[in-house]
């Protein structure tokens, strides 16, 4: 199948779909003199597709969009994630496509730290008591008290962009990090050794603290399973900013509620929004926040950033793109 291309600047249409984001607002600020729409929801989308040229789209997109827009010939991801795009059928179809990777780098890295201090620090817990009018006394019990994180290890599973500036916050606190990545041959970064995934096992009962940064793939699907609980200190916490099936939901649940592991912390689910009647809600060792690690008030410009660096290579014939996926 021939690569699709885009037709003359002035005659461009972008599609932004994205439920919240304020996409469209931010790009008009570039003047580019690029037209362009946003749509909040599928059904505006699927009223849009059929005549864009490039959609920039993230929880919206249905692939069987992909038979409904005979001009698009670019899709810009919102999101680094690209699990809910078939790379066979853009490729098949002759749709480029490429993620938003780095545009939320700094917020998921500093909310995974943020969720680190907040377990060590028990920040939640003393929310929690503020809502009750409660003042907690001194505590005599050592092992219940908030702790510190220096000299504390953190395993950081995924050691991409978002894996490696982890790295580098928690070596300013102090923490021993080791880091667990596919290819161990491009370089460690701040950390102070890196091991490949096969090796996790190995190195899970030095852990304190355990820092999901990974994509979703075949291979990290269920990576943090029963037997990767069972392997975890008693005294142990999960952070997982990743996506929610790189940790085997009823593993975590058990491993909560049989004191396996201290506590987790989790921004990402299984099902999202997280159902009413799920069993994580009550969990007392365990803080929720709901898909919010990438969230910043810079992230659309980040992506447009992103967007217009792809429209412009895309302009000029090069067959690379910033971010490329197909």
């Amino acid at each position: 199948m021939t690569t699709r291309t885009l037709p003359a600047r002035d005659q461009i249409k972008i599609c932004f779909a994205h439920a919240a984001y304020q996409m469209k607002e931010r790009f008009d600020l570039r003047n580019t003199g690029i037209k362009s729409v946003q749509v909040r929801n599928a059904e505006e989308l699927n009223a849009h597709v059929k005549d864009a040229h490039i959609l920039c789209v993230s929880g919206l997109w249905s692939n069987d969009f992909i038979e409904q827009a005979p001009d698009l010939a670019f899709v810009q991801s919102i999101s680094a994630g690209v699990d809910q795009y078939s790379q066979e059928q853009f490729k098949a179809a002759g749709i480029r496509l490429a993620s938003a990777q780095g545009s939320n780098e700094r917020a998921v890295s500093e909310h995974a730290m943020g969720l680190i201090l907040s377990l060590a620090r028990q920040i939640s817990l003393a929310r929690d008591n503020q809502h009750k009018n409660k003042w907690r006394g001194m505590i005599s019990d050592i092992a219940s008290r908030e702790d510190e994180l220096g000299g504390k290890t953190l395993v950081i599973v995924g050691m991409g962009r978002i894996g490696s500036r982890l790295a580098t916050l928690a070596k300013a606190f102090d923490m021993k990090v080791i880091g667990v990545k596919r290819n161990t041959a491009t370089g460690r970064g701040n950390a102070d050794e890196v091991i490949s995934q096969d090796r996790l096992l190995e190195v899970l009962p030095q852990a304190d603290y355990v820092a999901l940064t990974c994509p979703l793939t075949p291979d990290t699907e269920n990576l943090i399973d029963a037997e990767a609980f069972a392997a975890m200190k008693p005294s142990a916490y999960l952070v997982n900013v990743a996506r929610g099936r790189v940790v085997n939901e009823p593993a975590l649940i058990q491993a909560l509620d049989s004191g396996q592991i201290a506590a987790a912390a989790v921004d990402c689910t299984w099902q999202e929004p997280l159902p009413a009647d799920s069993p994580l809600w009550s969990k007392p060792n365990l803080i929720i926040t709901p898909h919010t690690a990438g969230e910043t008030q810079r992230y659309e410009d980040n992506v447009i950033d992103i967007l217009l660096e792809n429209l412009a290579r895309l302009e000029r014939g090069e067959s690379k793109l910033l971010n490329e996926i197909v």
